[in-house]
C-alpha cells in the first residue's frame, strides 16, 4: 500500500509510503482520500498525524504520470485530486503533520491540509508548478494564501521557489520547528495529548474555525454559537463542569 493507517492509543497515524520520494500519484491519492475518510468515522482514532517517514514527506505529484494527461483527462481527475486532499482538511479531528526533508507541490498542499504543522530543520517547503507551466491544483491557491497571506503565497507560487523551514517558520508555513530525529515524536505527542479530550467539543471547535474563515463575521458567529449550545446536550459538557466545579480546572477525564 502506498499510504497505511495505524492506529496507537487513539492517535491514527496515515503514512505515506512511496518510495523513494512519496510522489502523490493517482494510485496514492485514491488511498490517500479513503483512510483520511476512514480515520474520520472511527471512534478509535481522536486525533491524526499525517507523515511520510523519517526521510521526506512529499516531493509532489508523479510528473511522468501527469504528463501522460491531456486536458480532457485532468478536467476528470482534478476533482479527484482535490477531493483526497479535501478529505484530510475535513478529518473532524484534531490533524497534525510531520514534516521532514522535501514537501514540494502536493506535498506541499498536503501539509496545508493539517490543523498544525511540525516541520524538521531540513525541511524544504514550495509549490513549484509554475515551473512546468501549471498552478497548484490541490488547494495551494487557496489554502497557501488563507495561511500565510495572499502576497507571500504569490511569493512563493508565482517564482515555485522553495523556503527552508526556518522561513516557513517566519511566514506561518509552519508552526514548529525542531530537530529531524523528534518530528514524529513530536508530532504523535500533540496529538496524543489532544486525543484525550472532548471528542465532540475538539470537532466542534474545528468546523467552527474553519467555516467561519470561509464566510463574514456574523455569519461565523452564527455557526460558533450554534456549535456552542449544542455542546451542551453531550455527556463531556456534563463531566468536564462536574470536574470543574468539584476537583478544579484541567482535572476531566474525558476517554
Amino acid at each position: 500500500m502506498t499510504v497505511t493507517l495505524e492506529v496507537t492509543a487513539g492517535v491514527g497515524a496515515i503514512r505515506l509510503d512511496r518510495p523513494p520520494m512519496n510522489a502523490l500519484d493517482v494510485a496514492t491519492q485514491d488511498r490517500l482520500r479513503e483512510l483520511a475518510e476512514e480515520a474520520g468515522r472511527r471512534d478509535d482514532v481522536r486525533a491524526v498525524v499525517v507523515h511520510g517517514g523519517e526521510k521526506v514527506f512529499a516531493a509532489g505529484a508523479d510528473i511522468k504520470e501527469m504528463q501522460a494527461m491531456d486536458h480532457a483527462a485532468m478536467v476528470v481527475r482534478s476533482r479527484a485530486l482535490q477531493d483526497a486532499f479535501t478529505a484530510v482538511a475535513r478529518i473532524p479531528k484534531p490533524v497534525v503533520a510531520a514534516v521532514t526533508g522535501y514537501a514540494l507541490g502536493g506535498g506541499c498542499e498536503l501539509a496545508l491540509c493539517a490543523d498544525f504543522r511540525i516541520a524538521a530543520d531540513n525541511a524544504k517547503f514550495g509549490q513549484p508548478e509554475i515551473q512546468l507551466g501549471l498552478i497548484p491544483g490541490a488547494g495551494g491557491t487557496q489554502r497557501l494564501s488563507r495561511l500565510v497571506g495572499p502576497s507571500k503565497a504569490k511569493d512563493l507560487i508565482f517564482t515555485g521557489r522553495m523556503v527552508k523551514a526556518d522561513e516557513a517558520l517566519v511566514i506561518g508555513l509552519v508552526d514548529r520547528v525542531v530537530p529531524a530525529a523528534e518530528v514524529y515524536e513530536q508530532a504523535h505527542a500533540w496529538a496524543a495529548k489532544l486525543a484525550q479530550g472532548p471528542a465532540l467539543a475538539l470537532r466542534a471547535a474545528k468546523e467552527a474555525i474553519d467555516a467561519g474563515l470561509e464566510t463574514d463575521l456574523e455569519t461565523g458567529l452564527a455557526i460558533e454559537r450554534t456549535w456552542f449550545a449544542g455542546l451542551f446536550a453531550t455527556e463531556d459538557r456534563e463531566r468536564g463542569m462536574r470536574s470543574f466545579v468539584e476537583e478544579g480546572p484541567g482535572k476531566a477525564k474525558f476517554l
